[in-house]
């Protein structure tokens, strides 16, 4: 699995937007909403699997997408279902 990530420090926190590396540049729909995952939000930095779990553990603000990235979120105990 890779990741595509933005790192950024807001508010004296670490924020983290991530996604499945490969949603990245493509737009996403469901019913009537559609969400385009864009380099400048996501990021263009790929990292694999352990460093995806280090930076998720650390964050303190996550915006995440993709099947992969919220698995992995939930099987490290970030957030619910």
């Amino acid at each position: 699995m890779r990741f595509s990530v933005k790192v950024t420090e807001y508010q004296k926190n670490l924020m983290l937007n991530i996604c499945d590396a490969d949603l990245l540049g493509k737009s996403i729909s469901e019913n009537e909403l559609t969400m385009k995952i864009s380099e400048s939000y996501y990021g263009n930095e790929i990292i694999e699997i352990d460093e995806a779990k280090k930076l998720l553990e650390t964050s303190t603000i996550i915006n995440m997408v993709g099947k992969d990235t919220i698995s992995l979120s939930l099987e490290l105990g970030i957030g619910s279902e």
